[in-house]
Formats: C-alpha cells, sequence, structure tokens
C-alpha cells in the first residue's frame, strides 16, 4: 500500500487532536484512501510537554526545516497560528514542492493573494478547511457543492467564545465582564480575548467566506467589525419582547456589483434557526440562486473538531498526489485570472432595521423631540417601549425602526445627541430578517 508522508509544524491543541485522529482512525483513513498517511516529523519549541497523546519520540523536533528538507514529506501541515512565522513556513513549503494545509484564518485574510499565488506558480496545493467554521465542512459545500450556483446572501455565528458569552449572558442575566471571566477559566476564551470579542477573527473568517462564495477579492481591512462589549442584559431581555435574539453575526451579501460585508451584534428573529443556536457551536446560512436556503451547523473549534476538518484536507491532498493531480479545484474556488477585487459597499450605504436606546430625560416633549429628529432624516419609527424611571431621573426608551440608510441613522443620533435630552451615548443594534 502506498505511503504519504506528513509533516506537521505546531503540536498545540489542534495539532495533537490531528496526530490523534490519524493514529486512532488509521484503519478508517486507509481504507478510505487506499494508502496510509505516514506522520515523519513534528515540529515545534516545545517537544517535551505531554499532549495527551503518545508518538513517537524519535519524530519530534524543534528545528522545522527538517521538514521542509525531507523528501519523504509530501504534504505540510500549518498549525503555528499568527501572520510572521506561519507565513515563511508555508511559503517554505511551496518552495521545497511541498503541498500544505493550514487552519490559519487570520493569515489568509490578510495575506491570502500571495499565499496563494505562490501555491500557484509552485504547482503546489493549499487546503484550509478548518480555518472556517472549525469542523463545518463550510468550504468545501461552497467550493464544490454550490460550483453551479450564485451566492446571494451568508449569515454566520462564525465565533464560539461571543456565542457562549451572549447565551450565557441571555440565560443568567449577568454583565458581559463577568460572562468573559467564566469562558476564560472554562478555556472557552484566551486570556487576551481581543480578537474574539471584538469580532476580528469573526471579520478574519467572513473575509474567506464572502471571497470564495462571490468570486470577488475581498480585503479584509474594508470589512466592518464592531464586537460584542457594549451588548447589555438589558438590551438583550428587551430584544427579547420584541421576539428577538441577540448575535454576533457576519452578514455577507453580492448584489452583482457590490459586496456587502459586515460584523456586528445583530438582533434575529428568534424563529430562525440561527437564533437557537446556543454555547460555543457555530452556524451558516447559505442563500444560493438555484439551490437556495442551506444552514451548515456544528462545533466551529475545539480540539477534535478542528483536527477532522484537518485530516480531511490531508486525505482530500493525498487523493490528489496519487493521482498525479496538482489543483483539481483552485482554493478559492475561482481561477485567479477571472477574480477582480471587490468593491466592498461603504457601511454608510447599508440598509436595515435598527434597535435604539435612548437615556431619554424624564421631561414633557422629549419622546415627540428625538421623534421629530429621526423623521427629518427619513427615520420611521416602527415600535416603542417606554421603561420605569432610572437613577438620575432618566428614561430608558428603546425605539425599534423600520429600514433604513446608516448614514442617515447615524446621522439622525449625532442630531439628537446635541439637542440635550439624552444622557450619552445610546445603544444600538443593527436588526436583520
Amino acid at each position: 500500500m502506498q505511503t504519504i508522508g506528513v509533516g506537521l509544524i505546531g503540536f498545540g491543541t489542534i495539532g495533537a487532536g490531528v496526530a490523534e485522529l490519524l493514529k486512532e482512525n488509521e484503519a478508517e483513513i486507509s481504507r478510505r484512501l487506499g494508502a496510509r498517511i505516514e506522520l515523519l516529523k513534528i515540529a515545534d519549541l516545545d517537544v517535551t510537554s505531554d499532549r495527551g497523546v503518545k508518538v513517537d519520540p524519535s519524530i519530534l523536533t524543534t528545528n522545522a526545516e527538517e521538514i521542509f528538507t525531507d523528501d519523504r514529506i509530501k504534504i505540510v501541515i500549518e498549525l503555528v497560528g499568527g501572520y510572521g512565522v506561519a507565513k515563511k513556513f508555508i511559503l517554505r513549503a511551496f518552495e521545497t514542492g511541498k503541498c500544505v494545509v493550514t487552519a490559519n484564518k487570520a493569515l489568509l485574510a490578510v495575506h491570502g493573494d500571495e499565499i496563494f499565488t505562490a501555491a500557484h506558480k509552485s504547482g503546489s496545493a493549499i487546503a484550509f478547511e478548518a480555518a472556517v467554521g472549525g469542523g463545518i465542512p463550510i468550504l468545501r459545500a461552497l467550493r464544490e457543492g454550490m460550483a453551479a450556483n450564485r451566492v446571494k446572501t451568508i449569515y454566520g455565528i462564525l465565533n464560539g467564545t461571543t456565542n457562549y458569552i451572549l447565551t450565557a449572558m441571555k440565560e443568567k442575566g449577568q454583565p458581559f465582564a463577568e460572562v468573559l471571566k467564566e469562558a476564560q477559566k472554562l478555556g472557552y476564551a484566551e486570556a487576551d480575548p481581543t480578537f474574539d470579542v471584538e469580532g476580528i477573527d469573526a471579520a478574519h473568517k467572513l473575509t474567506i467566506l464572502s471571497t470564495m462564495a462571490f468570486g470577488r477579492k475581498v480585503d479584509f481591512k474594508s470589512v466592518y467589525t464592531e464586537g460584542i462589549s457594549n451588548i447589555t442584559p438589558q438590551d438583550i431581555a428587551y430584544a427579547e419582547e420584541f421576539g428577538l435574539d441577540v448575535k454576533l453575526l457576519c452578514i455577507a451579501k453580492f448584489d452583482g456589483e457590490k459586496v456587502e460585508a459586515r460584523v456586528h451584534p445583530t438582533m434575529i428573529p428568534n424563529t430562525q434557526l440561527l437564533a437557537s443556536v446556543r454555547g460555543v457551536y457555530n452556524a451558516i446560512y447559505v442563500d444560493a440562486d438555484f439551490l437556495g436556503p442551506t444552514l451548515y451547523y456544528g462545533q466551529g473549534a475545539g480540539r477534535r473538531a478542528t483536527a477532522s476538518a484537518v485530516v480531511g484536507d490531508l486525505i482530500e491532498l493525498s487523493r490528489d498526489i496519487m493521482n498525479g493531480v496538482k489543483t483539481r479545484v483552485p482554493p478559492m474556488a475561482f481561477y485567479e485570472e477571472t477574480m477582480t477585487p471587490a468593491e466592498v459597499k461603504p457601511m454608510g450605504e447599508v440598509l436595515c432595521r435598527y434597535y435604539v436606546r435612548f437615556f431619554a430625560y424624564d421631561l414633557p416633549g422629549v419622546l415627540s423631540k428625538i421623534s421629530g429628529e429621526l423623521g427629518k432624516y427619513g427615520i420611521s419609527i416602527e415600535s416603542v417601549v417606554q421603561k420605569g424611571r432610572s437613577a438620575g431621573n432618566q428614561v430608558p426608551l428603546v425605539m425599534m425602526t423600520h429600514e433604513a440608510k446608516e448614514a442617515d441613522f447615524m446621522a439622525a443620533l449625532e442630531a439628537i445627541k446635541k439637542m440635550g435630552v439624552c444622557n450619552g451615548d445610546p445603544v444600538v443594534v443593527r436588526v436583520e430578517g
């Protein structure tokens, strides 16, 4: 039986999961592939710590170059993460004629063009299913399953940390800071959670998703990104009164001319399937012209789920190598010469509904003044909820608007702030669906 040699760089949580999966399901993988996958080298700065999986000590090394110079190794798995060293490793793999599997969404979102160009020039392939949605096979579905379709819309819950926090805030009524500490203790949030809670991780994933779905190169810097740190249990409770749920939503739309790409807290009807996604789980809703709507749900992170996607890519590339195929499907689903830079719609042009909570002073005529100012900018109010008086003679005033242009709505809020009828900045959450 033929053997495909593999080198692994990065023996952390996911790397250990990959080694565990290759060992535990070795017979099943060989039966499906018709060949053996052999892990010949594992490179990491720390080769002494216990990872919970037994490997032959002789294959461990602190020198990644041993992987690149080993002619037996045909595929390199990069699980280092980050931009700098990981990029060097991937480019070095291409230089030495090896294919690459990676889970590095940040690198691909920011430097994808360079990586894919290098892969093409070297005649090597790159696979990265684990970069978006963990173990959910969403990229393969977009790249191959929907190859005959025009994708119109994507809505995604793509960060398990933020979804866990919002779920806990709703169920326990605890503020963001308390739930974040709990998530860190449980290992759902990093010691520095900025990439997760400020939406950056989700924006990396949306950059890859929208580029692959629409065949337009979306620049990560053009993706509007907003985190969840300003969301309060009070706003989640008000959302429930409107029959809505709060999620950190990745939204991508394409009208044939401009791509809409944004990540921000969003209220969605609690009757939608996405609203029922709890805890650390991810889900992606895709609407395509012939296929129609589909939903993909599963574990978006974690040792075993992510390892499943990595090894799935490993098997795919191994099949291509066995059949003498260099690149059966372009990495981003479209051939390079057919892809153009995306014209991303400015956030000010986006149309949606809005939830807004003012801390209005309890004075006669305040509601009419706020409503009148919104009306001047063409903002129509769908409903109003006025709660009991808060400290400082303030009244929480909650409004739900009809669809409006973002630029008009934000201009109206600025005008209202200057009127002096409210204390502090209003809380705004966009509404979809």
